[in-house]
């Protein structure tokens, strides 16, 4: 997953903003195209991933598909047509970590 340039988008009545990227290859035909699965993703106040606001499919092919390479390529030219700007990787927070409770023996008093 990806952060991107907050996008506003309308849905159901209120503008929500979305800011992350997610994507991935549901059907390669290998030599021909590649379909990618995208979903667009508002960002909660802790970091974490929120509401799906968009989705849908994306077919790549032709020049573009010859071109691809590597995953960096998939993910801007996704971007690319999505009209989207990346600026980062997405890295989800890490929940706090608690410190074991250590219980101490009673002694009794003889």
């Amino acid at each position: 997953m990806k952060t991107i340039q907050p996008v506003s988008i309308w849905d159901n009545g209120q503008n929500l903003e979305a800011k992350i990227l997610n994507a991935f290859a549901v059907n390669v035909t290998l030599g021909k195209s590649a379909v990618f699965y995208y979903s667009l993703m508002e960002k909660n106040a802790d970091g974490s991933q929120g509401f799906e606001i968009r989705y849908g499919n994306i077919t790549m092919s032709g020049e573009a598909y010859a071109q691809w390479e590597v995953d960096s390529y998939a993910w801007d030219w996704v971007a690319a047509q999505l009209n989207l700007t990346i600026t980062g990787d997405y890295v989800p927070p890490v929940p706090p970590q608690l410190e074991p409770i250590v219980e101490k023996a009673i002694e009794s008093a003889e």
